[in-house]
C-alpha cells in the first residue's frame, strides 16, 4: 500500500474508519465500519457521499468555444457543438477500430470544456487530448481538485441547506454554487441510479466541506463495494469491465449517446475514431449486445462466467462482465454480452459456475426505476 497515491480525503476515511483497498493506483476505502449493504440501501433511501477525487479532471480552452467544441469532436462520437452553457454530456473516446478507449463527462463552461475520465484511464486520456488536439486548444489537468458525489433522494435536501440555487440546477446541468463556504462546481448528476450531486471543489477545502456535509443526518460515507452495487443495480457500465478498447458502443447498447449531428446523414456526419465501424453498425447492426441478467435462485454471478444456450451441450454465445447482489432487488443481478439472437428481453440462458450450469433470463435494464431530477 506504500506505492499507491492517496486522495485528498484519505486521512478522513482513516478516521471514519473505513477499510482501504488498492483501486486504479489509490488506496480507497471500499466500506466503512456500516458494512456494504447498508450503505446501499442508505444511498438509494437518503444521501451517500462518495471520494472519487481519484478520477481526472480535465479543462479545455482556446480561442473561442467552437475551437473547443470543434476539436474535440474529432476524438468523440458526441454532439459537443451544440452543447448549451452549463449542460453536460456523457460520452466516449473511441478508437480507430471502433472501440471505446474510455467513457466520461464533459461540460460547457463558458468557452472552456470540462472534462472528467476515469481514474485508471486518466494519463492515456490527457495524452490523447493533448496530442490530437490542435495547439490552439489548451489541456489542463486540474491536479488541485478533490471531487465528491452526493447520491440518493435526500441529496438535494443536503446541497440545498448550503446554497438554495442548488434546487433550480436540472438534470445534468453544471452550475456555480457555493457550499460551506467554498465556491465549487457542481452538476446534478452521479452513477447510482438516483438524484444527486457531483462537485468538484479545492483540495484545501475537501475535507471542511465532507464534514459539514457528513453532519447532516442524512448523509453517510459510501465506498466502492457499495459503489459498484449501486451502478450495476442502475444498469451502468463499469470501463474495463462492461466495456473496453474491444468493445464498440453499439455492442454496448450505448447507441443514445451519439447525438443524431454525429451518425450517418447528420450535419457533422462521423469525423471520429473509427466513424466507419461504429456508423456501420448503427444502420446494420452487431452480433453481439449488452444485456441485463437475473440469475435463478440466490447466487450471484460473477464477471467471467461463461453463458450457454443449453442447461448441458449446447454452445457458448457470451460471457458476465459484472454481477453480485443487488441489495435494493433483494436478489442477483448481473450484465454480460450474448449474440443479438438471444438478446432479447425473457430469454432462457444458462451460465457455468465451477463445473455446473444454472440457469438465468435476459431482463431489461436498468434493474430498477432511475430517480434522476428531470
Amino acid at each position: 500500500m506504500d506505492d499507491l497515491l492517496q486522495t485528498p480525503l484519505y486521512e478522513l476515511h482513516v478516521g471514519l474508519g473505513a477499510k482501504m483497498v488498492p483501486f486504479a493506483g489509490y488506496s480507497m476505502p471500499v466500506q466503512y465500519p456500516l458494512g456494504v449493504m447498508k450503505e446501499h440501501l442508505h444511498c438509494r433511501g437518503q444521501a451517500g457521499l462518495f471520494d472519487v477525487s481519484h478520477m481526472g479532471q480535465v479543462v479545455l480552452s482556446g480561442p473561442s468555444w467552437e475551437d473547443v467544441a470543434t476539436s474535440f469532436e474529432t476524438l468523440v462520437p458526441m454532439d459537443v457543438l451544440g452543447l448549451e452553457d452549463g449542460r453536460q454530456r456523457y460520452g466516449f473516446f473511441t478508437n480507430d477500430a471502433g472501440g471505446i478507449e474510455d467513457d466520461l463527462m464533459f461540460a460547457r463552461r463558458g468557452a472552456d470544456l470540462f472534462v472528467v475520465v476515469n481514474a485508471a484511464c486518466k494519463e492515456a486520456d490527457v495524452g490523447r487530448m493533448r496530442a490530437g488536439l490542435p495547439s490552439a486548444v489548451t489541456v489542463t489537468e486540474l491536479k488541485d481538485r478533490a471531487l465528491i458525489a452526493l447520491q440518493g433522494p435526500k441529496a438535494a435536501d443536503v446541497i440545498s441547506a448550503l446554497d438554495p440555487k442548488a434546487e433550480a440546477i436540472r438534470f445534468m446541468d453544471l452550475a456555480d454554487l457555493t457550499l460551506n463556504g467554498t465556491p465549487v462546481w457542481a452538476s446534478r448528476s452521479g452513477y447510482t441510479g438516483e438524484d444527486g450531486f457531483e462537485i468538484s471543489v479545492p483540495q484545501e477545502n475537501a475535507e471542511s466541506l465532507v464534514k459539514a456535509l457528513l453532519e447532516h443526518e442524512a448523509v453517510e460515507p459510501i465506498g466502492l463495494g457499495a459503489r459498484d452495487s449501486l451502478r450495476l443495480e442502475a444498469g451502468l457500465c463499469l470501463y474495463g469491465h462492461d466495456i473496453d478498447a474491444t468493445t464498440s458502443p453499439v455492442e454496448a447498447a450505448l447507441n443514445w449517446a451519439i447525438q443524431k449531428v454525429r451518425r450517418t446523414g447528420g450535419e457533422r456526419e462521423g469525423g471520429f475514431p473509427g466513424a466507419d465501424t461504429i456508423l456501420g453498425h448503427l444502420s446494420d447492426g452487431v452480433s453481439r449486445k449488452r444485456v441485463g441478467l437475473r440469475p435463478e435462485g440466490r447466487a450471484p454471478m460473477r464477471e467471467g462466467v461463461p453463458l450457454f444456450d443449453a442447461a448441458t451441450g449446447g454452445r457458448c454465445i457470451g460471457e458476465v462482465t459484472s454481477g453480485g447482489f443487488g441489495p435494493s432487488v433483494q436478489a442477483p443481478v448481473a450484465m454480460g454480452f450474448v449474440q443479438t439472437d438471444y438478446a432479447a428481453t425473457g430469454t432462457m440462458i444458462w451460465g457455468e459456475v465451477r463445473g455446473k450450469r444454472l440457469p438465468l433470463s435476459v431482463a431489461k435494464l436498468p434493474f430498477i426505476a432511475a430517480n434522476f431530477k428531470r
